[in-house]
């Protein structure tokens, strides 16, 4: 999966409201795509409550890992702007999406989701992240949550990708991706390489 995650306007200071505004966009392509990838290696989520249930716990994750790394870079002022907007902005468009295609009320699917966020926070709490990323509970936490929202068979089956692959690739794509925001220089576009004429 292919992101962006750089500016394109040189010079500005971009604030911790600015930089969640961006991520929340990445944060929702990443949890679609690995819903995407889950349901390609066959395991059964079907549309529906599963669906969104399996995409608000993939989404919860990428706030708390994302939240995770303003806690090594930012003020506990900033950091608060950054998380509280980053799950204001990601709560509303989970919430817009689900509401629409289950037909339940938009407040309540936010609140829910909210609530929910709140309590995965406390749980997530008892594992580490540093500058060298998660640790291992806490992608087995994950895949722990993922588990409770499949079929009791795929539940055991889902573990080992989730760990190994799914929340490793989302975090080097929300990492890289904080990265780039972060620079205050924006990246020069590549060349092509000109065609030959001869």
């Amino acid at each position: 999966m292919r992101i962006k995650s750089s500016w394109f306007k040189e010079g500005r200071e971009h604030s911790p409201q600015v930089i969640s505004d961006a991520l929340s966009f990445v944060v929702s392509r990443i949890a679609d795509n690995a819903l995407k990838n889950t349901r390609k290696s066959k395991f059964e989520i079907e549309l529906g409550p599963q669906y969104f249930d399996f995409l608000a716990e993939f989404l919860l994750f990428l706030i708390l890992s994302a939240d995770r790394i303003a806690y090594l870079r930012l003020s506990a002022e900033d950091r608060q702007v950054f998380t509280g907007n980053l799950a204001n902005r990601v709560g509303e468009t989970y919430a817009e999406n689900r509401s629409r295609l289950l037909e339940e009320g938009l407040k309540e699917c936010k609140q829910r989701f909210i609530d929910l966020l709140n309590q995965r926070a406390g749980e997530y709490a008892d594992f580490g992240y540093d500058e060298n990323g998660p640790d291992y509970g806490f992608y087995r936490y994950l895949a722990f949550c993922i588990g409770n929202v499949l079929s009791e068979e795929d539940a055991n089956w889902v573990i080992d990708p989730m760990i190994s692959f799914e929340a490793p690739e989302a975090i080097k794509m929300v990492e890289k991706t904080l990265r780039g925001l972060y620079e205050e220089e924006p990246k020069k576009p590549r060349r092509r390489a000109a065609a030959g004429g001869d």
